[in-house]
Parts: C-alpha cells; structure tokens; sequence
C-alpha cells in the first residue's frame, strides 16, 4: 500500500532500500506509533515525511479511537497532535511538534546512497 501511495503522489526523491536494510527499518518500525488526524496540517506534514522515508508504522486517529485520545493523554500527558510514541529499551517516549518529529524519522530512516 505504502509504495502505491507514492506512486500516486509522483515523488521521485523515494530512498531505495536493500531488502535487508528494508528489513531493518520496518524492525525499528514497530518501536513507533503516530497519534493524529485527518484534517491536521501538521499531521500530515509528518504522514508525508513517512511516506517519503517508506516507513509504515502504526497510526492512531484521535478523532476515530476514543481509546487512543484516552492512550495518548495518559502517557503524553496533553491530547496535541501529531505526536510520536517511541517504544524502546523499556521506555516510552512522546515526541510533539512536527518538525521535531519528521528530523527524528529522517536520522532514524535515512537511507544512505549505498543501502
């Protein structure tokens, strides 16, 4: 679905993998989750940073899932969005303002010329 999405927005600038390198970050993937939703400027800056970084991790709309609005203020501590929920070693961080998030996806995602 992700690389069809790309496709569909014509982005030529897409980081190639090798399948294990690929393997990789869909392994660190799964340490993330994004809260947002839908008709959020600022969400979508970050979904687009995703797509462009070919990471798919899982997303909680806010708006959708009650549960995830009651996760995200529970953890986070306030209900803004978009945030990154980081999952590693034990510990969970949240991550607010887009921009602080799409800088810690690219030194986390990025794709060297030789991968």
């Amino acid at each position: 679905m992700l690389t069809m999405i790309q496709r569909l927005l014509g982005d030529k600038d897409m980081p190639e993998r090798s399948p294990q390198a690929q393997e990789e970050a869909d392994r660190e993937a799964r340490k993330l989750a994004l809260y947002h939703f839908e008709g959020c400027p600022f969400c979508w800056k970050v979904r687009r940073a995703l797509t462009k970084l070919r990471v798919d991790i899982t997303m909680h709309d806010i708006h959708k899932d009650p549960a995830a609005r009651a996760q995200l203020v529970a953890g986070g501590g306030k209900q803004t969005v978009p945030c990154l929920r980081i999952d590693e070693g034990g510990t969970t961080t949240w991550l607010y303002e887009s921009s602080d998030i799409v800088e810690h996806l690219k030194h986390r995602f990025a794709v060297s010329p030789s991968a």
